[in-house]
């Protein structure tokens, strides 16, 4: 098996799992074992071989829909932004641009006290 992580990467896992699936019974009745228990081993190693080869092709067509969101232009009007802002919001996270939050006028509130 190459170390490119290219399109095929998946389908050559497969492949490998498949020639292995082949292999191994070969390989145990060589050394004795009985034609069922070989014939269970091959059974239970395409099974698994099918479902890891799903999963892979699922994995696959995930990441190429998320590679393909990650170029493509938003649209709408409700989409998120990445940074947090909101609409109002110019610095500091607060309406108004002030980083104290206060936007003018007079409040009774604590730190607001006049003085004299």
């Amino acid at each position: 098996m190459s170390s490119r992580s290219g399109p095929d990467s998946a389908a050559e896992v497969v492949r490998w799992a498949a020639f292995s699936c082949v292999l191994v019974p070969v390989v145990l009745l060589w050394h004795g074992t009985s034609p069922a228990g070989a014939a269970g081993t091959a059974l239970g190693l395409a099974s698994v071989t099918a479902v890891c080869g799903l999963l892979l092709r699922q994995s696959e067509r995930g990441a190429a829909r998320l590679l393909a969101e990650e170029h493509a232009p938003h649209r709408g009007r409700h989409q998120r932004t990445g940074s947090g802002a909101h609409r109002g919001e110019r610095s500091g996270g607060r309406p108004g641009g002030r980083p104290g939050g206060r936007t003018g006028g007079r409040s009774d509130g604590p730190g607001n006290t006049p003085v004299g």
